[in-house]
């Protein structure tokens, strides 16, 4: 996340400085009227309107009007892609959508296939609906194009005896090889030490480095300011130092993280983590009075997961939080989310584990679940109590008359809190966990977790003061 934001300023200031720098002979009232234009697009967007034909032609002029203006229209698409916001799908949005693929269902109409499709694209971000849209042919199609029409070069030894000479070309190597590297680390670091430690990089001072050793890599940007900068000798020189750095770049990022691999475990740890506190996305933390909680009291890892006893992801999961739990120094922690617009009987199930719980026997209860995900019904859940040895009138009573919807009803708002909309969901040490939740995934998860613990709890016995360079 550290490298990524470096690049994405990076890339952002280059496109402001292509506006400032290259843009001449600024006409005003086209400009004026593409902020108007501007403006359209902002209040569209406030309105909630998601069409990308309404949106379209808007976009259009908004570009023609900047080409007019004098100022480079790459900034109308640094503006345009400034709009499109993004989130995470909402339980809610989630469960309209699910309702209408059930009206389809019943009545398999064009229209109500329509309205399920519109439906479903809605609950998506428009960020992540354009990404989707956009990436295949803009990474695959339009960059390797923009690289292989601006790219190229003619070298010789006569070119590369006279570039490597050249103001240009060591200009722009030194600028990318060096300037990144002492920008990165320098900024981080002043950054660090203006606030007293109290803003600091998400990232050890060795992933710092190695990004700002990277950042070195300048492409599809660093030609484009270079066509507008130069012509002739002069552009091809600056090419080939672009072209120069990014291998550097590359060795020395290498060399960075080999030395980094030969220091001791402890340090290697801090230098690649950091020691800042790590926004937390659980809400409400583990509480041992509420929450179920499975291993150890003081273990350096928790996980969370959010579960639904009829969800057949959770129950593939399940045998992986298992095998997790053989470390002693892990503690699982359920959290109901019974998703019942696709899974029925799922609330039941959910108030059969708390019926349980009442009388001591929430996890047997928990595994006798996720082992028979098919036969959830009321009789079945009685049959699981009497096996399990609980008072079954008490257990069927409790069934009856929901005596333990609002405790499911608490995990519900915990999940809409910390932005679960779907089930397994995971949190290791209260940072929600993005991406497989396979045994390789998830056991590599908990090694940085404790990692960052021990940091954590290393920092806070020995000093509070700001790292040192």
């Amino acid at each position: 996340m550290f490298l990524l934001t470096v690049f994405v300023v990076d890339d952002l200031v280059a496109l402001i400085v292509i506006a400032v720098a290259y843009s001449e002979h600024i006409a005003v009232m086209p400009l004026v009227l593409a902020a108007a234009v501007f403006g359209v697009l902002l209040g569209l967007r406030a309105l909630g309107v998601r069409s990308g034909a309404i949106y379209a032609p808007f976009c259009i002029l908004l570009w023609y009007l900047m080409l007019r203006s004098g100022v480079d229209p790459v900034v109308a698409g640094l503006a345009i892609g400034l709009t499109a916001t993004a989130y995470t799908p909402a339980r809610g949005a989630l469960e309209a959508a699910s309702g209408l693929f059930k009206l389809f269902r019943e009545q398999p109409t064009a229209e109500l296939a329509r309205s399920a499709s519109v439906g479903l694209t809605r609950t998506l971000s428009p960020n992540d609906r354009l990404q989707r849209m956009y990436h295949p042919w803009t990474s695959y199609l339009i960059v390797p194009l923009f690289g292989l029409a601006n790219a190229g070069i003619a070298i010789d030894g006569a070119f590369l005896a006279r570039a490597f000479t050249s103001p240009i070309t060591l200009g722009v190597l030194a600028g990318y090889v060096v300037g990144k590297p002492i920008a990165v680390v320098g900024t981080s670091w002043a950054v660090t030490r203006l606030s007293r430690g109290r803003i600091r990089p998400g990232a050890g001072w060795a992933a710092v480095l190695g990004s700002g050793t990277i950042a070195g890599i300048g492409f599809t940007v660093s030609l484009l300011i270079a066509s507008l900068a130069f012509t002739g000798d002069e552009l091809a020189e600056a090419k080939l130092g672009v072209l120069a750095a990014a291998v550097i770049a590359s060795l020395l990022t290498f060399v960075v993280y080999r030395v980094t691999a030969r220091l001791p475990k402890h340090k290697r740890a801090r230098a690649l983590l950091g020691d800042a506190d790590v926004l937390l996305d659980l809400i409400p933390p583990v509480d041992v009075e509420v929450d179920h909680v499975r291993g150890a009291a003081d273990a350096s890892v928790t996980i969370v997961e959010y579960g639904d006893f009829q969800c057949p992801y959770c129950g593939q999961a399940e045998p992986v939080v298992r095998a997790l739990l053989s470390d002693t120094d892990l503690r699982y922690v359920w959290r109901h989310l019974p998703l019942t617009d696709v899974h029925p009987q799922a609330q039941l199930a959910a108030e059969a584990a708390e019926a349980a719980a009442a009388q001591g026997a929430f996890w047997p209860m928990h595994d006798l679940l996720l082992d028979h995900q098919d036969e959830l019904k009321p009789a079945a859940l009685v049959d699981y109590a009497e096996r399990l040895g609980l008072d079954r009138d008490q257990f069927h009573d409790d069934l009856r008359h929901h005596r333990h919807a609002a405790r499911i009803d608490q995990d519900l708002e915990s999940a809409d809190l910390s932005g679960v909309s779907g089930t397994p969901t995971f949190f290791i040490n209260g940072q929600r966990h993005y991406g497989a939740y396979d045994l390789a995934t998830l056991t590599e998860a908990v090694k940085v977790a404790r990692a960052r613990a021990l940091i954590g709890r290393s920092t806070r016995t020995h000093s509070s003061d700001p790292p040192r360079l």
